[in-house]
C-alpha cells in the first residue's frame, strides 16, 4: 500500500498583466510506497520544485489530489494541516537560505519541536543533541550559528530539523545540488542510512540522473510539467524508452577519464520551451531527433510499454508494439 500518492496534479500561475497562464505542473500522477524512494529527475524549469511544494501543501494545486496514507490532504484546512506536516516534511535545496542566520542551530531545531509540540520542553535540548548526532554532527553544534557551518553541515542541520517531528515521508528538493562534489557523497550516504534506520519514504528530486539512480527504487522523468517516463531505476536509467531520458542518460559521465575524454555526447539540442507557450503535441518534439508528424500534432499519453516501465512517446509505443495514435 502506498504512503503517498498524487492524482492528476495541475498547477497554473497567472501571468501578470495578461490573460495567459503558466502551467508548471500538467497532470502528474505518482505513488510512493512505505520505505521506498521515488526519484524525480529533469532539467531546471520542468516543474520538479513546484511538484515538491504541492506534495507538502506549501502550494495549492489548481486541480488534482494528494493522498497521504489514505487521507486527501488537498482538502484540509490550515489547522488540520499541522498534524499532516508532522508526517511529511520538505528538505530544501539551498542550505544557506533555509536557516535563520540570527538563530543558533539548537534553537532552529527546538522551534520545530515547540511548534509541533513534540515532547516536553525539558526534553528539547537532549532531543536536539540526538538529532544532530543522528545526522553525523556533534551535539556541540547546537550552540553554533549558520555562518559558522560549511554547506554540508548546514544541509545536515536541515535534515535534522526535518526529522525532528519524526515524519514518515521526506520530500528532498535537490538536497545536494548546492554542495561541493566532495560533500555530496557524504550527504547521499547519510540519506541512505537514515532511510534504512528510520524506515522513511523519500521523494528525491534532482536534475542529475546519476544521483537519482544512486538512491532510488523507482524513477520518474519530468519534462515541461509532465512525467514522460517512469519505472524501476535500472531499466529507466540503463534502458530508457523516451528520447529525453536517453539524452539524460548519455550525459552521465563515465568513471574512466580516458573513456570520458574520447566519448562524444550529443546532448539535448536547444532549450526547454516556454511553459507559458508550450509547443503542440509532444512538448519534446522541437528538440527530439526522432520526432515525426504525429509527435508535432498529438500529445502522447504515459502508458506501460514493458512490464512496469512506462513512457509517453509515440515512437517508443510503436517499437513496443502498442496501437499507434492517429492524426485527426
Amino acid at each position: 500500500m502506498s504512503i503517498l500518492s498524487a492524482t492528476d496534479l495541475v498547477k497554473r500561475y497567472p501571468i501578470r498583466g495578461t490573460r495567459q497562464e503558466l502551467t508548471a505542473v500538467a497532470g502528474v500522477s505518482l505513488e510512493l510506497g512505505r520505505g521506498e524512494t521515488l526519484g524525480i529527475v529533469g532539467e531546471s524549469g520542468c516543474g520538479k520544485s513546484t511538484l515538491a511544494r504541492l506534495l507538502v501543501r506549501l502550494e495549492e494545486p489548481t486541480s488534482g489530489r494528494v493522498i497521504l496514507d489514505g487521507s486527501d490532504i488537498t482538502s484540509l484546512s490550515s489547522s488540520e494541516l499541522r498534524e499532516v506536516r508532522r508526517r511529511i516534511q520538505l528538505v530544501f535545496q539551498d542550505p544557506y537560505a533555509s536557516l535563520n542566520p540570527r538563530v543558533t542551530v539548537g534553537r532552529a531545531i527546538e522551534e520545530v519541536l515547540e511548534v509541533h509540540r513534540v515532547r516536553s520542553e525539558p526534553e528539547w535540548k537532549s532531543r536536539v543533541g540526538e538529532l544532530l548526532e543522528m545526522v553525523g554532527l556533534a551535539s556541540t553544534f547546537a550552540t553554533r550559528y549558520p555562518h559558522q557551518l560549511s554547506g554540508g553541515q548546514r544541509q545536515r542541520v536541515g535534515i535534522a530539523r526535518a526529522l525532528a517531528v519524526e515524519p514518515e515521508v521526506l520530500v528532498l528538493d535537490e538536497p545536494v545540488s548546492a554542495l561541493d562534489v566532495s560533500v555530496q557523497s557524504g550527504i547521499m550516504n547519510l540519506l541512505g542510512r537514515l532511510r534504512d534506520e528510520l524506515d522513511l519514504a523519500y521523494v528525491f528530486i534532482s536534475h542529475d540522473l546519476s544521483m537519482v539512480r544512486h538512491i532510488s527504487d523507482r524513477i520518474a522523468v519530468m519534462y515541461l510539467g509532465r512525467v514522460v517516463e517512469s519505472g524501476p531505476w535500472l531499466p529507466v536509467s540503463d534502458e530508457p524508452l523516451h528520447p529525453y531520458t536517453m539524452a539524460l542518460q548519455e550525459a552521465v559521465p563515465t568513471a574512466d577519464p580516458e573513456a570520458e575524454a574520447a566519448r562524444q555526447v550529443a546532448g539535448v539540442v536547444g532549450e526547454v520551451p516556454d511553459p507559458a507557450n508550450p509547443p503542440p503535441g509532444c512538448a519534446f518534439h522541437p528538440r527530439c531527433p526522432l520526432a515525426e508528424e504525429i509527435c508535432v500534432q498529438v500529445l502522447p499519453t504515459l502508458a506501460s510499454l514493458q512490464d512496469s516501465h512506462a513512457a509517453a512517446c509515440h515512437i517508443a509505443a510503436r517499437r513496443a508494439g502498442q496501437p499507434e495514435a492517429t492524426l485527426a
